[in-house]
């Protein structure tokens, strides 16, 4: 070795980037292979390089000791103290064995060593450099395109571009300049790969920070992206600064800004939307350009119904449901959108039917309706005042039992004025006149509802005869 490899060594640094450091360690080992294969042991050898002159030693290396079994291993005392005094048992002592001439073999196996390590080297170089630009935006040179890539130079590594990573309305051509996302890199056995894309929502993100320099500084903020990549993408932005407004800078003057963008994506239409604490009003502008009447939320499932106006229903559902779509995946929640018509219509079909329940469950028997009776605050007079819409036979059997079971002649006189809401006649066919109540009559309605409720204590309510019959003539003459 000479001046001239410390010379190249120093060259390929600058070039390859490659640290000389390591390209001598690869020549070291490669010496320390070739040597081991001309003769047969590597176990025991050091190699030094010179960084002043070039050159290169090979040393073997022996232990001293009292007896020796290997002499390639092991030198004795005797030996080792013929060459100095000091030495002592378990010493190492360095023997210089560099070959004059490796050989062709040798000169070939440290040629594959020094390549092979230059490769790692390089590599190794790549990839910690490209893992920076993870998640990033970098420009790039379409190279070639198979079946299966696109092959988009970087710079110092080819990156490759699948069929779903692809805008589908898009044709690259070769040399043609293009904007990408490095969404992974890869330190593979073949080298570091690198995988960009075109349809990643987070090339929106960088696009904006490039175009627009308060995203870029923080004081706007990209909340969150929904995209179709091709066709339409929905933005949420924020700002931290009430004086900014983030949907007016994010579009720029005349709509410059957002316009770079959406030449950039090849028309890809942008709908940029304020962000909101509130999801009402976050949904309201996720849906923008359709007017939004209501907002009703199911928590639980993290869905809502939305209300619209009739006729802006299939602008707020956007062509094959592509506004609705992108607003869902916004904002987070499920939508289901119903026009204001629609909504009128299931309120009244749901009011009918909680109607109809109602009155089904009043008429299925005694049970609901006294219960109902029970909840005024006078439930027997107000029983009567209702008596006039139910049915004769429910009054027969509601109101005689109430009326054996309450000990007053106070509330007997209320039975029989009561009657002059309606004719009752519960146990004849024929018809009474208005007022008039016969008092063996009126014995048999409580008997006969004393053996309808199985009642088996004791009637206690005492009927004045001549009260009724004088609360009857007294009704007469007020009626003529």
């Amino acid at each position: 070795m000479s001046k001239e490899l410390v010379a190249a060594l120093e060259t390929l640094e600058k070039e390859k980037g490659i640290s000389k450091e390591i390209v001598i360690e690869a020549l070291e080992a490669a010496l320390v292979s070739a040597y081991k294969r001309n003769y047969g042991t590597a176990q025991n050898v050091e190699v030094e390089f010179d960084d002043d002159n070039g050159e290169i030693k090979v040393y073997q290396v022996r232990e001293v000791s009292e007896e020796v079994y290997d002499s390639q291993l092991e030198i004795s005392l005797t030996d080792a103290l013929e060459i100095n005094k000091a030495y002592e048992i378990g010493d190492k002592i360095r023997f210089e064995v560099t070959p004059k001439n490796f050989g062709r073999i040798a000169a070939q196996t440290a040629k594959q060593v020094i390549m092979q390590r230059m490769r790692e080297a390089e590599r190794s170089i790549v990839y910690n450099e490209y893992i920076e630009y993870a998640d990033d935006l970098m420009t790039g040179t379409v190279e070639r395109q198979d079946n299966r890539f696109i092959y988009i130079n970087l710079g110092k590594v080819e990156a490759v571009l699948s069929k779903r990573d692809q805008i589908e309305n898009e044709r690259y051509h070769t040399h043609d300049r293009i904007k990408v996302y490095v969404s992974n890199v890869e330190n593979s056995t073949k080298g570091p790969q690198v995988f960009v894309s075109r349809t990643h929502p987070n090339l929106i993100k960088r696009l904006f920070e490039q175009e627009v320099p308060e995203i870029f500084d923080g004081t706007v903020e990209v909340v969150s992206i929904a995209r179709e990549a091709g066709d339409r993408s929905k933005i949420a932005v924020m700002s931290r600064d009430e004086n900014v407004d983030p949907v007016g800078t994010c579009v720029g003057p005349k709509g410059t800004r957002v316009q770079a963008i959406v030449n950039e994506l090849n028309g890809e239409n942008m709908d940029i939307v304020e962000w909101d604490e509130d999801p009402a009003i976050f949904i309201k502008n996720a849906l923008n350009p359709a007017q939004v009447l209501e907002v009703m939320f199911d928590k639980e499932n993290k869905s809502c119904v939305i209300v619209v106006p009739d006729y802006q229903l299939s602008l707020a559902i956007g062509k094959r449901g592509q506004n609705v779509r992108l607003a869902a995946k916004l904002t987070g929640f499920k939508i289901d959108i119903k026009s204001e018509s629609d909504m009128s219509n299931l309120e009244e079909e749901a009011e009918d039917l909680t109607n109809d329940s109602f009155f089904e469950a009043l008429n299925d028997g005694e049970e609901v309706a006294e219960q109902e009776v029970d909840s005024l605050e006078n439930p027997d007079q107000s029983f009567f005042d209702a008596a006039a819409g139910v049915d004769v036979e429910d009054i027969d059997e509601i109101q005689v039992s109430d009326a054996a079971n309450n000990n007053s002649d106070i509330y007997a006189e209320e039975v029989a004025t009561g009657m002059d809401q309606q004719p009752l006649d519960p146990l004849n066919d024929g018809d009474f006149e208005k007022g008039e109540l016969n008092p063996e009559d009126m014995e048999d309605m409580i008997q006969s509802a004393e053996k309808r409720d199985g009642m088996d204590e004791e009637i206690d309510a005492e009927i004045d005869i001549d009260e009724i019959e004088e609360i009857s003539e007294e009704t007469d003459e007020e009626n003529s």
